[in-house]
């Protein structure tokens, strides 16, 4: 019984350092805060290293709040974690790290994977930096090569998108705003691998 409470306690660590582990520029300050987690049930199965929570989940460390129906961890043996969070929608807002911009995910089923960095979101997604938008059925952001891939598709129909097409909205700068790396500090936005400009 003993070794029940270690690994109850890895699990709750890993879900917020790792869950959403928000692609570069989220606010750093956000790991060494304490991590608050709501649910109407959680369930830890030790042998399986899988904690479930279930009902009105709220996770919040910082900056960082992730909301949704269910939330899944799964910890490996190497201690990575790979996390679920399913709602209608899930979400999740975290600061930018250094200004004061907020990155915010919506997505039927949002899955982060700590080993491969990689944060994926399912059905209906739609990630909102500033007031920049990027609207599909399937967003990916792959953490190691900091590129991003948004897929369109039925699943990602509204009424004002019968198709479900990919939808990106960018703002204009401001003329005379002094040039910067990254204006904004939002992500940089790269094509993945295998994707061409031209159609």
């Amino acid at each position: 019984m003993n070794r029940a409470i270690p690994s109850w306690i890895s699990l709750l660590a890993h879900t917020a350092v790792l869950l959403f582990a928000l692609p570069a520029h989220a606010e750093q300050a956000d790991r060494d805060k304490p991590v608050n987690l709501e649910s109407d049930t959680v369930e830890v199965n030790d042998q399986t290293r899988v904690s479930t929570y279930q009902g009105n989940v709220r996770l919040t460390q910082g900056t960082l709040l992730i909301t949704a129906d269910k939330l899944m961890v799964v910890q490996d043996n190497e201690g990575f974690s790979k996390s679920t969070a399913y709602g209608n929608p899930s979400y999740f807002k975290q600061k930018s790290d250094g200004v004061d911009v907020n990155i915010e995910g919506w997505a039927q089923r949002i899955e982060y994977d700590a080993k491969r960095d990689k944060l994926e979101m399912f059905t209906q997604a739609r990630i909102k930096r500033g007031q920049d938008e990027v609207h599909g059925n399937y967003i990916t952001y792959d953490g190691r090569t900091e590129s991003y891939r948004v897929i369109g598709g039925k699943d990602g129909a509204s009424e004002n998108n019968p198709k479900g097409r990919v939808r990106v909205v960018i703002q204009p700068k401001r003329k005379g705003a002094p040039a910067a790396p990254n204006p904004g500090g939002g992500l940089p936005l790269k094509p993945a691998a295998g994707i061409g400009g031209a159609n």
